[in-house]
Order: structure tokens, then sequence, then C-alpha cells
């Protein structure tokens, strides 16, 4: 079986930042892309960032410059460093890889348990 799991949400003010990171483990045979989604309670889940295990990276539109997302392809981690944060950003935040398992002949979309992030003053 293959896991995810998040650390780093909490609550900051508006204009601060916070670092998500999320530690894939089990039965990894390959790791493909990983990145962060987003749900706002009443929206659909939404892309924040992904990156390829090759090094591309994929924003949402409304980032916009504040967040980056990078990897540590050794430790099977990915991180969301979050910048000029606001209100509206606030959500849970949930890791996802792309990940084919020793068990499987195929990659499978796998998700974390989501990491609440609250933008308030």
């Amino acid at each position: 079986q293959v896991q995810l799991v998040e650390s780093g949400g909490g609550l900051v003010q508006p204009g601060g930042s916070l670092r998500l990171s999320c530690v894939a483990s089990g039965t990894i045979f390959t790791l493909y892309g990983m990145g962060w989604y987003r749900q706002i309670p009443g929206k659909q889940r939404e892309l924040v960032a992904s990156m390829t295990n090759g090094g591309h990276t994929n924003y949402g539109d409304f980032v916009k410059g504040r967040f980056t997302v990078s990897r540590d392809n050794e430790k099977n981690m990915v991180y969301l460093q979050m910048n000029s944060l606001k209100p509206e950003d606030t959500a849970v935040y949930y890791c996802n890889g792309l990940i084919r398992a020793w068990e499987d002949a195929t990659p499978h979309d796998y998700w974390g348990q989501g990491t609440q992030v609250t933008v308030s003053s």
C-alpha cells in the first residue's frame, strides 16, 4: 500500500507564509508527478501546484507567483511554499501523487488526508 501524509498547515495572518510538506511511503515502485490541490467549502477541488519527476511545474492561475512547489525525489517528498497568503487561500490542502505501487501494473492517483490552512487576522 501507498500512503501520503501532509504536514505544515495551520493559522496564519494575511500576508504571511506557510510551508506544507508531504511524504509518500509504502510499496512505491515508481513515483511520477506530485503536487498539491485544495478544496474550499462549497467548491470543487482545484490544482494548486504540481511537479513532474523531471522537474516540470504547473500552477493554478490564482497562484500568481506567490507559491512555489518543490520536490526531494530521494525522500519521496513534495513541498509547497506559500507566501503572501490571502484569506481566500483558506482551504483544505491535499497532497497528490501519481504512483505505481509494486502490486499494481499501472500507476494510480493517491491522496493525503488533507491539512487545513486558515488565513485570517
